[in-house]
């Protein structure tokens, strides 16, 4: 590794392995059902019809090989903390620091949707209350669970987790006994079944465009999807957990994503679902059960705080990693009492007040959500490549490496192009909306903003 821990490299300076195999299963599938699919579905459903089920499907298979070259790399070497570590030992420091600062962005961007998410979710229930209150209130409850043990962090992402869970179980096994019985609904005049899915224009409903657009939210919804990659260093027995949580990605995202995509459209035509809803709420409030539509609103809120919690989570570690490697200040470097890196964790929790001046400036909750996860999903496309050209750096740099591992990505190379291949595929999408082509047109800033700062850090770094 090039990186001197100039830090303080004692083992109290160090993050603690204190996250089981019961945790991490569980951030992993928290990172694969993020808000994108609780908020965002019905938009995607309005602009691709039931073919958004395809674009799922798609989407999931590229990530699946993306998680597989992050699992293999972390493996080899298992000094590496996140995929910031291992950029910059096999693409150079500058991989490093533009890695780790744009995950880092990443999330606070990301956690900034979840919180306007959440402003969104709370009006349900109180129409009049101002946005910012729920959002302020969320993000200071995530920082006091967060600066306690990072053990809090995993426990509290368990439980998140698990209400998304049985919330989606629920929502299958309820869809499934309407579709059996042919449940009539009063305010759409329909009936439920599978042939919903097929019956008001075929599967792709808004032809081939219609299909291409849908991918633009549907990518955000598998933001978070790498986030077990953060967690290698605070994880006990990574050889074992780590290749166990990245291989079962693929049968929940067929499982969660999919199946639920297919309930909701057959209970509810796509043609009724509402872009500025989640449809996962409206399917309640349709079928006329307005108790279990609530029930459903407060898991949707759980969603987007445990999309929330995990964003603030890796903020913090990704600045404590960048820190370590003077890529910043040496004060986020620091860890407290508890382990945690409190004053990270601080900086990151004061940059989601962004989300509040954002409401104030696009009242329209879903409007604002659009722009956010955009750039978002831009960015952690830009992520997922340096990931994928990491692995290509690692085949031809540590080809011994590769060969003992135990964990090899399926593909290698060539698999590697095409998920490449894919992302430029999908930022040439979007170009196609307008609100998509603002935030797209907008991205670059950050990355001008990055090599001021890089040139900054060599050249301060050279007149030491």
């Amino acid at each position: 590794m090039n990186s001197v821990n100039h830090t303080g490299s004692s083992q109290e300076n160090k993050l603690k392995r204190n996250l089981s195999n019961r945790h991490i299963q569980l951030i992993a599938i928290s990172g694969a059902i993020g808000t994108g699919l609780f908020m965002g579905s019905g938009k995607t459903i309005s602009l691709a019809g039931p073919s958004i089920i395809f674009v799922y499907m798609i989407i999931g298979f590229i990530l699946f090989f993306v998680m597989r070259a992050m699992g293999e790399i972390l493996l080899s070497n298992l000094s590496y903390k996140s995929f910031s570590d291992f950029a910059a030992d096999l693409l150079g420091p500058w991989a490093g620091f533009f890695t780790g600062w744009t995950y880092w962005f990443c999330w606070v961007i990301t956690g900034i949707a979840d919180v306007v998410a959440i402003a969104g979710y709370t009006q349900h229930w109180f129409p009049t209350l101002q946005a910012w209150i729920p959002m302020i209130i969320c993000i200071l409850a995530l920082l006091s669970l967060n600066l306690l043990t990072v053990k809090m962090f995993g426990e509290t992402e368990f439980w998140f987790s698990m209400i998304k869970i049985i919330a989606i179980l629920a929502l299958i096994i309820i869809g499934i006994i309407l579709i059996v019985t042919a449940y009539h609904s009063q305010q759409t005049d329909t009936s439920s079944s599978i042939s919903n899915l097929w019956q008001y224009g075929g599967m792709f409903p808004k032809g081939v465009m219609g299909f291409f657009a849908g991918f633009q939210i549907a990518i955000f919804a598998f933001v978070g999807i790498e986030l077990v990659g953060t967690t290698a260093a605070e994880t006990k027995d990574p050889t074992k957990n780590l290749p166990r949580a990245i291989n079962s990605v693929p049968l929940r995202i067929i499982f969660f994503y999919v199946f639920a995509l297919i309930i909701i459209m057959s209970v509810t035509p796509w043609i009724f679902i509402s872009p500025n809803k989640s449809p996962f709420v409206e399917l309640f409030t349709l079928i006329g059960l307005p108790a279990a539509a609530s029930l459903i609103n407060f898991v949707v809120l759980t969603s987007a705080a445990s999309s929330a919690n995990s964003g603030i989570y890796s903020t913090s570690r990704m600045l404590f990693g960048l820190a370590k490697k003077h890529d910043a200040p040496l004060m986020f470097g620091r860890l407290s009492s508890r382990s945690v890196p409190a004053n990270g964790l601080m900086f990151s929790c004061i940059c989601l007040l962004g989300g509040v001046v954002l409401i104030y400036l696009v009242p329209d909750v879903i409007k604002a959500f659009t722009i956010v996860t955009t750039i978002s999903a831009i960015l952690f496309m830009f992520i997922w490549s340096m990931i994928l050209l990491s692995y290509i750096a690692y085949r031809k740099k540590r080809h011994h490496l590769h060969q003992y591992s135990l964990f090899k990505m399926p593909g290698g190379i060539a698999m590697s192009l095409v998920c490449l291949a894919f992302f430029i595929f999908v930022i040439v999408l979007l170009t196609l909306e307008t609100d998509t082509r603002q935030a797209l047109i907008a991205t670059p800033l950050w990355f001008i903003i990055l090599a001021v700062g890089y040139a900054a850090r060599k050249w301060l770094s050279n007149s030491n």
